[in-house]
């Protein structure tokens, strides 16, 4: 990481009372994968932040169907071929492999709760929809706390 944009990260962090861990305090689970399978397993969880990001955007625009494509294509089970999901589980301890497991189900309930906003909008079908979003954030959020691969 480049030193401003480190600097940049730390200074977000501590403003929002978040301490940056060394190693030796990092209490979360540390992961072995071999460097290849790793560093697929990275890019995945890029590409899976890219997706949030790009249903956020749909979502901001009144496109929640636009938003579900996105997740079930990108998160959802039927993406699991595409990011090589088979492979890279053999890898995870069975908590982590259960979250990832958990976060797939819950972006293809997402496109449920879109699809229904789309054919009913209204205030109780939108807060169904952030409720479906939070959930599949929620499953990263609880791998990320426990595990680690560095």
């Amino acid at each position: 990481m480049k030193p401003v944009r480190q600097t940049l990260c730390i200074a977000i962090l501590l403003s929002i009372g978040i301490q940056p861990l060394s190693a030796a305090e990092d209490t979360r689970i540390m992961v072995k994968f071999p460097p290849m399978m790793e560093q697929h397993m990275l890019a995945n969880m890029r590409d899976h932040l890219e997706a949030l990001n790009e249903i956020l955007s749909e979502l901001s625009k009144g496109n929640a169907d636009a938003a579900g494509k996105i997740a079930e294509t990108r998160l959802g089970m039927s993406s699991l071929e595409l990011h090589g999901a088979a492979h890279i589980a053999k890898f995870m301890p069975e908590g982590m492999a259960a979250a990832g497991t958990q976060m797939h189900h819950a972006a293809s309930r997402f496109v449920i709760a879109a699809q229904n906003a789309e054919l009913n909008p209204g205030k109780q079908a939108q807060r169904k929809v952030y409720k479906a979003l939070g959930n599949i954030t929620s499953a990263c959020i609880a791998c990320h706390q426990g595990y680690r691969v560095r």
